[in-house]
């Protein structure tokens, strides 16, 4: 079948007040085509690709909005808003009568697209076309609507992007933190690509160095170490060299500041716009929310910044899952926010459980903004790293924050330990990389798909999923690392050395107690 190419706006027109503050102004779909070769997905029917950007418009004076960083210091359009576009990208069935009716948005992991590869058994792809692309089509027999739309503005085309609005005229100290794999006399800030310091030769430009987190960070002479010019993202060079495995921070002025924040109202507006409009190309009666990793981090960050609520205080996703994101948010809301770090080794930020929960004198939980009606169904998915390494803490959604108590569940979430399995699943057979041991190669797929399946029917028919799976402190099998017993074996490195979690607090990093 020959790709049939179209240019589809769907533009708001502000003629009545239950469209005057609607935040997606405009929907273009610049490409329509049909995707495997026509291949029929059971029930499903044929599905197709669907491409384009997203309009939207943010009214810094909208309570709604209150939580985005710098919104207030964005240009503004002649109708006081502030105006933004998104990469779009859609798979849905041909026949919309033979979908499930659901929009499954993956919140794209720095520009990439992953739920294929994890559902349907296959490599995965930039651009889903051929029927090898779609593997064993689950997620297609089922019948789901899959959206992306872009969010994070540090990330280039092809892959999804968002422009993110300027933040007019702001310059300021930043601190970028890097962690060396091997000796390097110069460091590329990754994390930071746009943000160039606004004096190369400013003398109070700032590098230190330490071992763990919660130890003093030890300035490094600033005749030892610069800024390297040239294109692309900022370098810096020391004399001698950086040394792996320590955790290094630059501090500098900055320049190039955006609204990060407006990444989490472009999934919220375009969920809530698909869900509640009957006016745009793509539409569904509900509406799930699945990010992994960095990208579970965003959707935990998104619950507690108060975003699954849309401007005429509707729900916006039903059902949240947040997959091996331990209790991590990130860096997706701030002044020079940095969404594509990492954050391996970020520090875990209070509150960490979904209730409410008390530490050192704060009280807060990730749905405490939220009415009865507004809170999603949440899944929290997370394996063996999660837990041992990349300071994510995942014990802490199910624990006090001293680590002394099993916290109570509430009913519209589930935890799911997926035990014997990696952060992402390894290819079989498993090569050695830059781990001391091979990766692992467990499949998390079969559970995957299970659990997709009973969040399906939980939502859209009552039916309750299995109770929460996950180690606890009243039967033994969640224990503090210093409880725990490793053997010594020749080559073999203690997984007891590895940095756990630390906390941000207000006068600086510190360790978690129970460590």
């Amino acid at each position: 079948m020959r790709a049939l190419r179209v240019i589809v706006v769907v533009a708001v027109i502000m003629s009545s007040p239950s469209l005057a503050l609607a935040e997606v102004v405009s929907v273009s779909i610049s490409s329509r085509s049909p995707v495997a070769d026509g291949q029929v997905f059971g029930s499903s029917g044929a599905y197709e690709k669907l491409t384009g950007t997203i309009e939207f418009a943010l009214d810094p004076h909208d309570a709604h909005n209150a939580a985005i960083v710098d919104l207030d210091r964005a240009p503004r359009a002649s109708d006081g808003r502030v105006h933004f576009k998104a990469d779009l990208y859609v798979l849905r069935p041909t026949d919309a009568s033979k979908g499930n009716g659901v929009l499954l948005f993956e919140v794209s992991n720095r520009g990439r697209k992953g739920l294929l590869a994890l559902f349907n058994n296959t490599t995965g792809s930039a651009d889903p076309s051929t029927p090898d692309d779609f593997g064993n089509g689950f997620l297609m027999r089922e019948g789901y609507t899959l959206v992306w739309v872009g969010w994070e503005f540090d990330v280039a085309p092809p892959l999804l992007h968002l422009e993110a609005p300027p933040d007019t005229g702001v310059v300021g100290p930043i601190t970028v933190p890097f962690i060396p794999d091997s000796t390097q006399n110069e460091i590329v800030l990754t994390d930071a690509p746009l943000y160039p310091p606004m004096d190369p030769d400013d003398p109070s430009a700032r590098l230190t160095v330490r071992d763990r987190f919660w130890d003093q960070p030890v300035p490094i002479p600033h005749d030892r170490w610069r800024f390297v010019l040239g294109a692309g993202a900022p370098r810096i060079a020391l004399d001698g060299g950086f040394m792996p495995g320590r955790i290094y921070e630059v501090t500098y002025v900055a320049t190039g500041a955006r609204v990060v924040g407006a990444g989490l109202a472009a999934i919220r507006d375009a969920a809530s716009a698909f869900r509640y409009r009957s006016d745009l190309p793509i539409q569904g009666r509900s509406s799930y929310a699945f990010g992994m990793s960095q990208d579970g981090r965003f959707l935990r960050e998104f619950l507690y910044d108060g975003f699954n609520v849309d401007e005429h205080n509707r729900r916006v996703f039903d059902a949240v899952w947040s997959h091996i994101a331990g209790a991590a948010r990130g860096s997706f809301n701030k002044r020079f926010g940095m969404p594509i770090s990492l954050g391996l080794f970020r520090p875990t930020q209070f509150p960490f459980s979904n209730d409410p929960e008390t530490y050192k004198g704060q009280r807060d939980g990730l749905l405490a903004r939220y009415r009865a009606d507004q809170r999603p169904k949440v899944i929290y998915t997370n394996t063996s790293i999660e837990y041992w390494g990349f300071g994510r803490g995942a014990a802490l959604i199910h624990t006090s924050p001293d680590g002394q108590t099993d916290l109570t569940i509430p009913d519209d979430e589930r935890i799911y330990f997926l035990a014997g399995t990696q952060h992402v699943q390894a290819v079989f057979p498993p090569s050695l990389s830059r781990g001391q041991q091979l990766p692992n190669p467990v499949p998390q797929r079969e559970v995957m798909r299970a659990l997709l399946r009973g969040l399906h029917e939980w939502v859209g028919k009552g039916v309750r999923p299995p109770e929460s799976r996950y180690p606890k402190l009243a039967d033994g099998s969640l224990t503090p690392v210093k409880s725990i017993k490793f053997p010594a074996i020749p080559g073999v490195a203690d997984p007891r050395t590895i940095v756990g979690p630390a906390l941000v607090m207000a006068k600086g990093i510190e360790p978690l107690p129970f460590l």
